[in-house]
């Protein structure tokens, strides 16, 4: 009886698959055709069994790909869950470095993006060589590398951090010892401000979406919600603009709060908790849009705003439901290492994790 269903069930999802494969289309700016209704997300799961897959969602995805998820975080943290997974195959919804990142932290496992074009402006903004160009030309420096690199440059790393631990990382380097900190210039600054060294030297990348959220927005949309908390990321080109303001006296600095992504996520969960006496809870959140679905999700009794409601990664949301049914249904687009470079990469992620306290990742 249970075979019976099982290929009357077969029988039934075979044509659905070929329908809304049929449907793909490769477009500008990424896959189109496939909706998010549920016969997608009925092929989506079943094929993700049929292929003993896991799929991962970052926390800038779009909502219908974050909800068929089985795990939603941060690139980090979703590489180390997926590595104790029984998973075959991992499928990366996220922007090309994180996928990266999971096959470096699981080698023997096949990992998948459902878009391969999907890059990162802040990744992209250091390569290999032009760290190994830095490192010639400051000599017995250590260098600390973001997670949000590539493989390449993690490869040329001393020790990687993520934006929750970046401070510790940094404070447990010897003193005397200069620091090359890529490639982000606003965590950089971040982590000198707070570390108190002035010997660290900052490299000038930064996330175009992150950057673009600015001082004069923070400045005024906390002036006209002067209820509400902020949540802001240290990646933001806002961050430095809060810490002054607060410092100024002009916002009050129990409002500020620095956090990675996975730290919002947290706050959020306790804001649920503080939101039973207090109908009109607001917390403003500087990041990227995306980040709003999960904290809604975590507090349904919490209004949560953009700061910049435009700031959208168009990478991130390249992954779109055509994206992921196609990454399915074929196989790809598959992510590959070199091994000597994943060997090396692996060993700046895990100086980082015998540290301690890498949150979740960005």
């Amino acid at each position: 009886m249970t075979t019976h269903a099982s290929a009357q069930e077969s029988a039934t999802l075979k044509p659905l698959e070929s329908a809304l494969a049929a449907s793909v289309v490769d477009g500008e700016g990424g896959y189109t055709g496939v909706e998010a209704t549920p016969e997608w997300a009925d092929e989506v799961r079943r094929l993700a069994k049929e292929r003993n897959a896991v799929i991962l969602a970052h926390n800038y995805q779009l909502p219908e790909i974050q909800d068929i998820a089985d795990y939603v975080g941060d690139s980090l943290g979703l590489s180390r869950v997926a590595a104790e997974t029984e998973a075959e195959v991992i499928v990366f919804c996220g922007v090309h470095f994180m996928a990266e990142t999971a096959k470096i932290l699981s080698p023997g496992k096949t990992v998948l993006i459902p878009d391969e074009r999907a890059g990162c402006s802040l990744a992209d903004s250091i390569s290999a060589e032009e760290l190994r160009e830095w490192k010639a030309e400051h000599p017995g420096a250590l260098v600390v590398s973001y997670v949000n690199t590539t493989a390449d440059v993690k490869a040329e790393t001393d020790v990687c951090c993520t934006s929750s631990n970046a401070v510790d990382v940094i404070e447990s380097l010897p003193a005397d010892r200069e620091i090359l900190f890529n490639p982000d210039q606003f965590l950089g600054a971040h982590v000198k401000r707070e570390s108190g060294r002035d010997n660290i030297r900052i490299w000038a990348g930064e996330c175009h979406v992150h950057a673009n959220i600015n001082g004069d927005e923070l400045a005024r949309r906390a002036a006209d919600n002067p209820d509400a908390d902020l949540y802001i990321h240290p990646e933001c080109g806002c961050a430095n603009s809060a810490i002054y303001l607060a410092g100024e006296g002009t916002i009050e600095p129990e409002r500020v709060h620095m956090l990675s992504t996975g730290e919002m996520l947290a706050s959020a969960q306790r804001e649920a908790q503080r939101a039973e006496n207090r109908e009109d809870r607001k917390v403003l959140v500087a990041t990227e849009v995306g980040m709003l679905h999960q904290l809604r999700k975590a507090a349904p009794d919490v209004v949560f705003e953009a700061i910049n409601d435009r700031a959208s990664c168009v990478y991130m949301k390249m992954i779109t439901p055509s994206a992921l049914l196609r990454c399915l249904a074929e196989g790809t687009d598959e992510v590959t290492v070199p091994a000597d470079v994943a060997e090396k990469a692996r060993a700046s992620v895990e100086r980082m994790i015998a540290i301690g306290n890498p949150g979740g990742g960005e």
